[in-house]
């Protein structure tokens, strides 16, 4: 261990706490943003039922999903919900002022390691404190500032031999994310590097807890919902084909383009030439065994390579390079502030922008609402939240719209594809004149998504384009929908879908919809589709405007009539065709719960 005086030390601890605020001040009144809404989700829920957040349902990508199935354990949750409890809703400044906790324990955590493990510790310090990640994500109020917040307690206690403490660190961490489980192999080799063998066993029971703490949290959440989280994690990933091969390669070469904006990119050559020459100093070794294993297991478990997920990698990097020139260490420092804070600012406009766009269409809102017409947000992040505040809903890939309904939607989230008339009400363009980009629909940046393999971007692109619509009356001209080859279906025919089919292929889900127009004397009303050898659904029922007309039980796969037994008519211009199948299935990578193949739909003489 380095030595030097207490003062000193203290110093420079306090240089670094104070340094924290600095960053984290300007931003208090960061809106709402990314994932924010799932966990303020999980938090309003926890007001309802303490013990079990994450057992509540949510609109994720157009689909309903069970957020027992979400990436994170629902420790982030709890804090939130005591922000709710005191607030009554969410307000942003006094919510990240909070969250600001987070970022302080970090940052006292890494002046602890710095001490032990770096000749210039302030350095060391401020090297973590200015890595984009940090500057960016401390703005949030996901779990990746909470989480690190535990996870560096959990080593910074563990290698000063503060055992019980570290342990209750490393299962706070374990409630924030999966990923805990990796201090296990981690602080083992502090432990082999740094005790006699005949010592390491005794100091190795706090290891335990990460592991100890999710198998009695998934045990209890079986026990007392029936469903464990991690099956059902592991459905949604095989649904959402978040572990096919091409997705993890890319995602792992993401994470190691990464890995190299984490201290400023000029500073990694030398700091693995020096790292390399010290590799057999025993702290040397334990740091460079805390990148390979968090590395190693980043690679393994994450399906999309975003920068922060490489958060609790940041000390270790930031140790090593440390042992830089300080001459080098401030250059470094003061280009990644720079850089940190730009992306910081770009990141702010943005959410921002959706927040203001949100707020201007209060009165149309509330207009809307007094009609008793219904308003949809079709956007899974900061915009989704502040709409849901004016009353919106998440919009569905099922929904059935209805004119007079106010759909709005983001283009860079969007998932679900609206077939109805829309009258555009009002639009909005998010393009920041600083040129740097950490999402956006111009934009290759891998920061937050797969759009691309760098952290961030360098460019004036457009971020986003809001829209607000009206949902207006359709006139259909068809009274035979052709759902032709895939991609080339008869023009018209997608006008006239209401929900439940994906005009692209043809499938359609559980429950399928479309307008037609009525014929000038009855006609029977016909339905064609095919069964494909995976589909498990084999009765099929049709409807028109909302009474059953026909239904049958058919044998297996290949193509099939379903046919009125009688001349029928709507009542008016149009007429509405509902068609149901009994089950659905979903292939492999493709997340949609499918039905049977259109071919054809419509009154027939």
């Amino acid at each position: 261990m380095r030595s030097g005086a207490g003062s000193g030390r203290r110093g420079g601890l306090w240089l670094a706490l104070a340094f924290v605020l600095l960053l984290r001040v300007p931003f208090l009144n960061q809106a709402v943003q990314g994932d924010d809404s799932i966990y303020l989700t999980e938090a309003a829920h926890a007001l309802v039922d303490p013990l079990h957040p994450n057992n509540v349902k949510y609109v994720f990508m157009g689909d309903d999903v069970d957020l027992r199935g979400h990436s994170h354990p629902p420790g982030n949750a709890w804090p939130l919900a005591g922000l709710l409890a005191a607030f009554g809703e969410v307000k942003e400044i006094p919510f990240h002022a909070a969250y600001i906790g987070f970022s302080l324990i970090a940052a006292w955590a890494m002046w602890s390691l710095a001490v032990r493990f770096s000749p210039h510790p302030l350095w060391a310090t401020l090297l973590f404190l200015a890595v984009p990640a940090f500057v960016v994500n401390g703005g949030s109020l996901e779990a990746d500032l909470p989480f690190l917040a535990f996870w560096m307690a959990a080593v910074a206690l563990f290698c000063a031999g503060r055992p019980t403490l570290s342990a209750l660190a490393m299962a706070g961490a374990a409630m924030m994310a999966y990923q805990a489980v990796f201090l296990i192999p981690i602080l083992a080799v502090w432990l082999w590097v740094s005790q006699p063998p005949g010592e390491r066993a005794r100091h190795a029971w706090p290891l335990l807890a990460p592991l100890a703490t999710l198998v009695t949290w998934q045990v209890f959440i079986r026990v007392s919902t029936g469903a464990m989280p991690a099956s059902t994690l592991m459905g949604y990933f095989q649904t959402y084909g978040f572990q096919a091969i091409q997705r993890k390669l890319d995602s792992a070469l993401m994470l190691a383009i990464h890995s190299w904006f984490i201290v400023f990119a000029s500073l990694v050559p030398a700091t693995a030439l020096l790292a390399w020459r010290r590799r057999h100093n025993p702290e040397t070794l334990f740091l460079l065994s805390w990148i390979g294993l968090f590395f190693a297991g980043a690679v393994v478990v994450f399906f999309a390579g975003s920068a922060r997920y490489l958060l609790p990698m940041a000390a270790p990097v930031a140790l090593l390079a440390s042992w830089l020139q300080p001459k080098w260490l401030a250059t470094g420092f003061a280009l990644q502030l720079a850089l940190s804070l730009g992306l910081a600012v770009v990141n702010y406009q943005h959410w921002d922008a959706c927040r203001r766009f949100a707020e201007s269409l209060r009165p149309l809102a509330q207009d809307q609402l007094s009609k008793a017409h219904r308003i949809w947000v079709d956007d899974a992040l900061g915009l989704r939240h502040y709409m849901e505040v004016q009353g919106a809903l998440p919009l569905r890939k099922t929904q059935r719209l209805r004119p007079g309904d106010l759909i709005v939607s983001s283009e860079l989230d969007h998932a679900v594809e609206v077939t109805a008339p829309l009258s555009v009400i009002a639009r909005a363009e998010i393009r920041p004149a600083l040129p740097l980009r950490l999402i956006g629909l111009e934009s290759e940046s891998g920061y937050s998504t797969t759009r691309g393999f760098w952290p961030f971007g360098v460019s004036n692109g457009l971020i986003d384009r809001l829209t607000a619509a009206q949902v207006m009356e359709r006139h259909p001209t068809l009274e035979y929908l052709t759902f032709s080859t895939p991609g080339a279906t008869e023009q018209g025919v997608t006008e006239q879908i209401v929900s439940g089919i994906d005009p692209h292929d043809r499938w359609m889900f559980k429950s399928a919809v479309v307008v037609l127009k009525n014929p000038v004397a009855p006609a029977r009303l016909r339905l064609k589709f095919y069964i494909s050898e995976q589909t498990p659904a084999r009765h099929i029922t049709l409807s028109l405007d909302g009474r059953e007309v026909a239904a049958q039980t058919f044998p297996g796969p290949g193509s099939h009539t379903l046919e009125s037994a009688l001349p029928l008519r709507g009542a008016g211009e149009s007429a509405a065709v509902q068609v149901d199948v009994d089950r659905t299935f979903s292939a492999r990578g493709d997340k949609r719960e499918l039905g049977v193949v259109l071919i054809g739909v419509g009154f027939v003489r």
